[in-house]
């Protein structure tokens, strides 16, 4: 069985970069080596990979690399520091709650 993994590079220039890809090494190596002048990460090396998770399934691993990409920087820094705490807090309804959390 094939894993995917869906990953957060931290870039040099402080923002994050999440992807997915079924050989994670491989694909951090490329994101360092800047194979690709048009991508995201080329003038934003070196990157490093602050966190990741494993799927047995694609479509999973892709739909998960797409909700994650739709957060919030602080949200996804919560999912980084394992702060689930904060990840719950900063998934309210903002039209419900208003911007009144703080971070």
């Amino acid at each position: 069985m094939k894993t995917y993994f869906v990953y957060i590079l931290k870039c040099s220039d402080d923002s994050f970069y999440t992807g997915v890809s079924s050989n994670l090494d491989l694909r951090v190596d490329q994101h360092n080596s800047g194979l690709r002048s048009d991508s995201y990460t080329f003038k934003r090396r070196s990157v490093e990979l602050v966190w990741s998770e494993s799927f047995n399934k694609a479509d999973q691993a892709i739909l998960w690399e797409k909700k994650i990409k739709g957060w919030s920087r602080r949200k996804k820094i919560a999912l980084i520091e394992g702060n689930w705490e904060n990840l719950i807090l900063f998934s309210k309804n903002y039209t419900q709650f208003g911007n009144r959390i703080e971070k």
